[in-house]
C-alpha cells in the first residue's frame, strides 16, 4: 500500500504538478501518478490556477463562512465609532462592559489596531505626461541565470542542491510616462556604470523614435544616487527625479511595466536555459511597442501614441 497517496502538495508542489499539465500536456491520470495523488486532486488545482494564476494555488484558510459566535454587529459599531475618536482597547472595553481580548479582534477586523491605521490613506494620484518624452520611468529587477529548465517546471529535484543556477543577471527596463513605449536591456549588475549606459542607450532608442527625453525618474537605488548618473543626466540635459522614499508606486509606470514582462515574457514559457529567454527580449518588446494593446491608454499600442507605424519610422531614420 502507498503509504504517500493523497499526501498534502505544498504550494510549490502544485505548482509544479500544474504546469506538467497546462505547459507539458501531461494527463491529469499521468500528473496524479507522478505526484502521489488523485485526479480529482489534479483537476482542482489546475482549474484555480487557470481562474487565479499561481495564487490559486495558495492554501485557504479553513475558517467557517459564518460564525454564530460572533459579536452582534451593533457592539463591532460601537467599537469603531470609539475607536475612531481615539480611544484606547482598554478605555473601549471598559465603556462598552466587553473583554480588551473582544476588542482587539474587532479592530483587527476593521484593520484599525493600530492608531497610524485611522489616519486616512494617501489618496492615489494618477497622471499621465501630456507629451511623449517629457518623462521616462527607470527601474531594475533581478533574475537568476540557469542552465536547464528548474524543479518548479519539471518536478524532479534530483541535482538541484548541487546546481540551482549560475548567477543572476540584471534587466533594466524604461517607459515612457505618455506613450508607454518600453526598452530594456539586460546587463549584468546594477551599478553604476550599468545604469549610465542604460540610461545612454534608452535616451538613443526613444530619439531613433523621434521622441527627445527631458526628465528621467528613477527609485533610490546607490546606482541612480551615484554622481556618474548624476553627471550623465547633466550631460543629456536631462532633469533627474527621485521618488520619495518609501512610495514606490511613485514609479509605478515602472513596477507595472516589470510585472507585465515578468508575466508575459520572463515566466511566459519554459525557456531552457537564461540566454534563450534573454534572446526572446527584444521580439516581446516588439510585440509589447507595435502590437499589444494597453489597458493604460484605452487599449491603444504604445508606438500609436507617437504616430508612428513602420512605414514611416522607415522613412524617418532615411
Amino acid at each position: 500500500m502507498d503509504t504517500h497517496k493523497n499526501a498534502p502538495l505544498t504550494p510549490k508542489g502544485r505548482e509544479a504538478m500544474v504546469r506538467a499539465v497546462v505547459d507539458f500536456g501531461l494527463s491529469k491520470a499521468a500528473a496524479a501518478r507522478q505526484f502521489n495523488t488523485t485526479p480529482k486532486t489534479v483537476a482542482k488545482w489546475v482549474g484555480r490556477f487557470r481562474m487565479e494564476g499561481v495564487d490559486g494555488l495558495r492554501d485557504r484558510s479553513s475558517r467557517p463562512h459564518s460564525l454564530p459566535s460572533q459579536t452582534e454587529p451593533a457592539t463591532c459599531t460601537a467599537v469603531e465609532v470609539l475607536r475612531r475618536q481615539r480611544h484606547t482597547g482598554k478605555q473601549i472595553a471598559v465603556e462598552l462592559k466587553i473583554s480588551t481580548a473582544t476588542v482587539s479582534r474587532i479592530l483587527r477586523r476593521l484593520g484599525l489596531n493600530r492608531i497610524r491605521d485611522l489616519e486616512p490613506a494617501e489618496p492615489v494620484r494618477r497622471y499621465e505626461r501630456e507629451t511623449p518624452g517629457e518623462m521616462i520611468h527607470i527601474d531594475i529587477k533581478k533574475l537568476g541565470r540557469f542552465d536547464k529548465i528548474g524543479h518548479r517546471i519539471t518536478g524532479d529535484r534530483t541535482g538541484q542542491s548541487n546546481n540551482r543556477r549560475v548567477g543572476w543577471e540584471f534587466v533594466h527596463v524604461c517607459i515612457d510616462d505618455h506613450s508607454r513605449v518600453a526598452f530594456s536591456q539586460i546587463l549584468p549588475d546594477e551599478k553604476a556604470e550599468s545604469a549610465v549606459a542604460f540610461l545612454k542607450a534608452a535616451i538613443d532608442y526613444y530619439k531613433g523614435l523621434g521622441v527627445t527625453v527631458t526628465r528621467v525618474m528613477t527609485d533610490n537605488g546607490s546606482c541612480y544616487k551615484a554622481f556618474d548618473f548624476r553627471d550623465a543626466c547633466q550631460e543629456l540635459g536631462l532633469k533627474h527625479k527621485r521618488t520619495r522614499p518609501y512610495t514606490p508606486k511613485t514609479n509605478g509606470k515602472a513596477e507595472r511595466f516589470i510585472q507585465t514582462a515578468l508575466r508575459e515574457w520572463a515566466y511566459a514559457q519554459a525557456y531552457p536555459t537564461s540566454d534563450r529567454r534573454a534572446e526572446e527580449l527584444p521580439r516581446w518588446l516588439h510585440r509589447y511597442n507595435w502590437h499589444r494593446p494597453h489597458g493604460g491608454i484605452r487599449s491603444q499600442t504604445p508606438i500609436s501614441r507617437l504616430g508612428l507605424t513602420e512605414d514611416n519610422l522607415l522613412r524617418l531614420h532615411n
